[in-house]
């Protein structure tokens, strides 16, 4: 049997080479053996999304657990990992679990844990987990009957769904947003999300609410070039007023203005940081991962918030959100959290807090970005993932250790950061970001600088000097 490894994320997998039933088998009886070493009676929220699969590995899930005794409440239908999470809260169960590779291309599926307060479980608790998975199954799972763990009542269905949209409406103000006279569009990629932005706005322009396992061949993450058909949309269509866009499991944001221009997180952060101090009057530490705009520093000075940048994954500002007093945690990859609701990842409800900024402001999100450059200045963020062999990626990787990048072509390197990869500033405000992929040879780089002239320019120099 292959070895299973959970990265950054939860458990990732080919489907049918490594992600079959009986590996999801042996993760989860090491999941059970584990909930029941610490607690006495647990209690699972499970779900899948829109993945080949997701009820097959699911129900393989509900079988192990409910032989082990442990209750079980699943989801009807599919589900998004932030339904999965708030139900965890709102059921107080001990863990929740849902079946999704979230972004990954669609020949992928995953396992991902979250713990009783709705976030990613503490990597501690998931090592063990791991530490605990069985060369093979000890349970003959595919003789188990689910219909008799209903009897038993070790396994019930609820609707995670509907409870995530009555958290919606008791917090956003759906009827202002539709009567704004705003055009909308949401982007579902194919994913999770669907169901729910239909109940909510059927009004809107939806694309790609279709039962599409395959997601069209494509990899369901929300970024530009993954896009492009929404972006022409609203380019071509001009009187849409903005574009929402989540991914598989919709817990990532992609978001378009009013011209079909892509909005990176950096900007969107900057947009929710700007709401809620400014005009919602509210406070808290801001939470970051390491690849983010430095803007984000100069935001929080400026309304006097603490700022914590950590180490790139959503684990690390999840446990700092479960602790502290956070007004946001976010993510370059378009994972972001806001205070109010669960320490998790979710697109839609960043999106319609957009929305609710633009009916609340009357302005677009041009206008609105340019209230955020009043305090920050402009900037333009880019990112590039470089297939390499692992060779040359561990000859960078060197360099970068042995503190042998002084220089990028005419640009000097004034200082240096290496809390998750290696951060070469040139001014406070222009900077280049060398990070390994843990996992494949791929090299990313990140830039920033005041317009995209200038990070075009960090990005070649960057490659010259590393490749030449």
């Amino acid at each position: 049997m292959s070895d299973i490894k959970f990265g950054t994320d939860g458990w990732r997998a080919i489907i049918a080479e490594d992600f079959t039933t009986e590996n999801v088998a042996r993760v989860s009886e090491s999941v059970a053996n584990w909930l029941l070493s610490q607690y006495k009676e647990p209690s699972v929220v499970l779900g899948y999304d829109c993945r080949f699969g997701g009820k097959l590995f699911a129900d393989t899930v509900a079988k192990v657990f409910t032989y082990k005794k442990i209750k079980v409440l699943m989801g009807k239908g599919i589900v998004s990992t932030p339904m999965i999470s708030l139900g965890t809260v709102q059921n107080k169960a001990t863990l929740g679990v849902i079946i999704t590779a979230s972004h990954n291309p669609p020949s992928y599926n995953g396992f991902k844990l979250k713990a009783s307060y709705g976030g990613p479980l503490d990597q501690s608790f998931v090592q063990e987990i791991e530490d605990g998975i069985p060369r093979h199954c000890g349970i003959a799972y595919k003789s188990i009957v689910l219909t008799e763990a209903e009897e038993s009542l070790y396994l019930n269905y609820l609707d995670f769904e509907g409870a995530y949209l009555k958290q919606v409406e008791s917090n956003f103000d759906l009827a202002a947003i539709k009567k704004s006279g705003l055009k909308f569009v949401y982007d579902s990629m194919y994913g999770a999300g669907q169901n729910a932005m239909f109940r909510l706005f059927p009004e809107i322009i939806h694309f790609h609410r279709d039962d599409n396992p395959g997601f069209h061949g494509q990899a369901p993450e929300p970024i530009h070039k993954n896009l492009l058909e929404v972006s022409t949309f609203i380019r071509e269509n001009g009187k849409i007023d903005c574009g929402l866009c989540t991914d598989g499991d919709a817990d990532r944001i992609g978001l378009y203005d009013d011209r079909g221009n892509f909005v990176d997180s950096h900007h969107l952060i900057l947009l929710l940081i700007h709401y809620l101090v400014k005009y919602k009057g509210m406070k808290g530490k801001v939470c970051v991962a390491f690849s983010t705009t430095v803007k984000i520093r100069m935001m929080c000075q400026h309304y006097g918030l603490e700022l914590e940048v950590v180490k790139i994954g959503f684990k690390y500002i999840c446990g700092i959100m479960v602790k502290e007093d956070v007004l946001l945690g976010g993510e370059e990859s378009g994972g972001i959290a806001l205070k109010g609701h669960i320490p998790e990842r979710d697109g839609i409800w960043m999106g319609l807090t957009i929305w609710e900024f633009m009916t609340k402001t009357g302005k677009s999100i041009s206008q609105l970005i340019d209230e955020v450059y009043e305090i920050t200045g402009g900037f333009y963020f880019d990112r590039q993932d470089l297939q390499i062999t692992e060779t040359q990626k561990q000859k960078i990787l060197k360099r970068c250790h042995a503190g042998e990048l002084k220089t990028f072509g005419a640009m000097e390197v004034i200082r240096t950061e290496n809390l998750d990869g290696f951060k070469f500033f040139f001014s406070e405000s222009s900077w280049l970001m060398i990070r390994a992929s843990g996992t494949e040879p791929v090299l990313r780089l990140y830039a920033e600088g005041r317009d995209k002239n200038e990070t075009d320019t960090i990005l070649d120099q960057a490659k010259s000097t590393l490749f030449d």
